[in-house]
């Protein structure tokens, strides 16, 4: 290398540039491939650890609870699955108990739907309110509802009927819980009356 009288360095045949060239195209190399490998093992911590056996204790979270068994449910009994008390968590549709639990992120203490945890949640889905004055708290036979609040009530009883395990019945004020059996705990929670 030498300078070409105006400050600025000139190769002798161009060797000495192609070789810093390659230089730099190999450090680049380097470079995006530890990045490559950095994304991957980010990617491994967030997604990996999800699946196999211990996945979810190594995430901090609580084994999924056992099925409950079919039974029904006073106001008062209900309330004790609020996700606080106890780590289940049911709620009501229409008379019909589900257990939500799996869905702790919208129903448990913290989550958007929180509110209806442990509780009858038919008015406040019919209606779309999540203010507690929404729910009641003794039996709430919806008579006042129209017929729009109605068919919503019955969609919202579907969804439910869809995604979580059907777990008895609400009951009305003076009315006896049903006795199941064994036989009808291992049916398909999903079947109902």
């Amino acid at each position: 290398m030498a300078d070409d009288g105006q400050g600025r360095l000139r190769t002798e045949g161009g060797r000495g540039g192609g070789a810093a060239a390659a230089g730099g195209q190999m450090l680049l190399s380097v470079g995006l491939l530890a990045l490559a490998l950095l994304a991957a093992y980010r990617l491994y911590l967030r997604w990996g650890t999800r699946s196999g056996p211990g996945g979810a204790a190594r995430r901090g979270e609580a084994a999924p609870l056992p099925r409950m068994k079919r039974r029904d449910f006073s106001l008062e009994q209900l309330r004790e699955f609020d996700g606080a008390r106890n780590p289940r968590i049911l709620l009501a549709v229409n008379g019909k108990v589900f257990d939500v639990t799996k869905g702790s992120k919208f129903y448990g203490p913290e989550g958007p739907y929180g509110i209806f945890a442990g509780r009858d949640a038919s008015r406040g889905l019919a209606t779309f309110c999540l203010d507690k004055d929404a729910l009641r708290d003794e039996y709430d036979d919806l008579s006042d509802l129209n017929a729009v609040q109605m068919e919503s009530v019955r969609e919202w009883e579907m969804q439910f009927k869809e995604k979580y395990d059907y777990v008895g019945r609400l009951l009305k004020p003076g009315e006896e819980p049903s006795e199941y059996t064994d036989e009808e705990d291992t049916k398909d929670h999903t079947k109902q009356e």
